[in-house]
């Protein structure tokens, strides 16, 4: 952890430490001329600053980071960038909607309680009174887990060129697993730093989340595979957030929408049997039981069942009533 390999001429991967079953987050340093930019940051905890602080001060050549690129909001990617812009980073880019977003988390998190919306959501999933207290104990938890960011950025936009250390990388842009992710482009190199819009061995979670019930994210996911299998050759290196580069791209892009189509199948399949709540549907739709004893995956599993099932209805497939109680049933249309 905390240590700079180099994966090409000029571009260098390090490992940060992040908390749970991933146990770690891939950062990408591009070197450049007065210093290194890097590509993500890892979640705010005590050991990440350890493996910053050891990276920071081995560096190749003594050089200094310069420009810090986050791909999304979610706590082990743009954790540390607050405090790597504190250390004297000169430039923080992300794109907007991912900035404002997070300013948005921050902003709630700092909230006294946890607003009745939020419990109304999660009430509708089907979770019960002890899961809602469980949820009001982490409602803060994103301001715990990432820097305080700057008050200012610069802004990845779509079709964006960079050029660092000799090499034009082009900002692509995909939304799902968040609003509006951003993966850099090497035309030349052929690379391509994927974030979380395209892993080698796990498929992004996919939620709704209490601030937009309704959304579709899951529409939005599968285009963004398109449109990524559209634009980037089939040759490049693909340099995920997580777990290890790999190359076959198109391939790895229709296993994951095969996988969701599967899914879905499954999902319609338990549904003919009779109305179900979010929570009666996670055996079906991940393979096995799910329960509130890894209160993260719970609720992960909650944000994507529900995000299914929203595209499932705008589809017209599926109906949802909501009962007396509260709670939302599903069915076949």
């Amino acid at each position: 952890m905390g240590v700079a390999e180099e994966v090409c001429d000029g571009l260098y991967r390090a490992c940060i430490p992040v908390p749970g079953k991933l146990r770690r987050i891939n950062i990408w340093l591009l070197r450049d001329e007065d210093g290194f930019s890097v590509v993500d940051t890892g979640m705010r905890t005590g050991d990440a600053q350890a493996a910053w602080e050891k990276l920071l001060a081995s560096l190749p050549d003594g050089l200094a980071l310069r420009r810090v690129f986050v791909t999304h909001l979610h706590p082990d990617h743009i954790g540390m960038a607050g405090w790597l812009m504190a250390r004297g980073a000169a430039q923080f880019w992300m794109t907007r909607g991912e900035y404002l977003s997070c300013r948005v988390l921050e902003a709630q998190a700092a909230e006294a309680t946890m607003p009745e919306d939020v419990v109304h959501f999660y009430k509708g999933a089907g979770w019960s009174e002890a899961d809602i207290n469980t949820y009001r104990g982490r409602y803060h938890r994103y301001s715990e887990t990432v820097s305080p960011l700057p008050r200012h950025y610069r802004r990845l936009r779509e079709g964006q060129e960079h050029l660092i250390g000799g090499r034009r990388w082009r900002v692509v842009v995909g939304s799902g697993h968040s609003p509006e992710h951003a993966c850099l482009y090497c035309a030349e190199s052929k690379l391509l730093i994927s974030g979380d819009q395209v892993l080698p061995g796990i498929s992004s979670n996919v939620s709704v989340l209490a601030q937009e019930p309704e959304a579709n994210p899951m529409a939005d996911w599968l285009g963004s595979l398109h449109k990524l299998k559209a634009q980037i050759p089939d040759d490049v290196l693909v340099l995920p957030a997580h777990q290890h580069c790999f190359t076959g791209l198109h391939a790895r892009l229709d296993a994951l929408i095969a996988d969701q189509a599967r899914a879905m199948a499954a999902l319609c399949e338990a549904l003919a049997t009779g109305p179900k709540r979010v929570i009666d549907l996670f055996a079906p739709l991940f393979g096995r039981e799910i329960t509130t004893e890894d209160f993260m995956i719970y609720s992960l599993a909650t944000g994507e069942a529900t995000a299914c099932l929203n595209y499932l209805c705008e589809r017209a497939e599926v109906a949802c009533e909501t009962g007396a109680d509260g709670v939302r049933y599903y069915s076949l249309r």
